[in-house]
């Protein structure tokens, strides 16, 4: 996002990224349901990237790109303590399966995988929602 927001602008769009990330944990939970698990993961990825965002545009950090977005949740979150190394895996560990479901050839996610994946993806928008919070 380049442009400058004014501050109710800005909490609004923080607003608007951790809703649509729980929305996009729900939409995760309909296709872990149907047994649809690359896409289930790809939802996963997606509620944990918007609330990455959420947190970045809170904190004034600006990035271009989904890796851009990684390495900085990494650099001022997870490097610094104030996000558990444990949560920070979780995203890191979404995008490379996100990635690598959405573009490599025969890669199938099983419901063994998403069902660890799921309540990893959903502490981390909660506990990323409690740091916006917070602060």
């Amino acid at each position: 996002m380049k442009e400058i927001l004014d501050e109710e602008s800005k909490k609004a769009l923080i607003s608007y990224r951790i809703q649509r990330a729980y929305e996009t944990l729900k939409e995760a939970e309909v296709m872990i349901r149907e047994s649809f698990y690359n896409a289930a993961v790809n939802r996963m990825y997606y509620a944990c990237y918007y609330a990455t965002v959420a947190l970045l545009l809170k904190n004034d950090i600006q990035t271009q790109t989904h890796n851009g977005v990684k390495t900085m949740l990494g650099l001022h979150f997870v490097s610094t303590g104030i996000l558990p190394l444990k949560v920070g895996k979780t995203f890191t560990t979404l995008f490379e399966k996100r990635h690598s479901g959405d573009y490599d050839d025969f890669v199938y996610c099983d419901e063994e995988m998403v069902g660890e994946l799921y309540p990893q993806a959903k502490a981390f928008v909660d506990v990323v929602d409690g740091l916006i919070k917070e602060s």
